[in-house]
């Protein structure tokens, strides 16, 4: 349902990771991008939303205002959103693969 729903908003570069065996902070990790603040604040507000109707729980949101990064805590989910420049300075997606992942290149113009 969470990629679904990010897919329906047209996020880009969705990376799902499993953390089981690597944390017990949650059992997937979810890093997605948004093309503008207003994109990522829409999407979380959304998704936060869908995942209240389906589970009955309100899910936690960290980042909401500035919507740079947004950290969505459902439980045995982690959702981050981003913004690309963002996004690449953190480049999660490496930190949780443990080296595994490329980093992420930022298009030139």
């Amino acid at each position: 349902m969470v990629l679904q729903s990010l897919d329906d908003d047209q996020a880009v570069e969705t990376v799902s990771i499993p953390l089981a065996g690597k944390s017990s902070i949650a059992d997937h990790m979810v890093i997605a991008s948004g093309r503008s603040t207003r994109q990522v604040a829409s999407m979380a507000t959304k998704l936060a939303d869908k995942i209240k109707q389906m589970t009955g729980r309100a899910v936690r949101i960290e980042g909401l205002p500035t919507a740079d990064w947004v950290l969505i805590d459902a439980g045995d989910i982690i959702v981050h959103l981003f913004r690309p420049e963002v996004r690449s300075f953190y480049n999660l997606e490496r930190m949780w693969n443990f080296g595994d992942a490329p980093a992420p290149t930022m298009a030139q113009a």
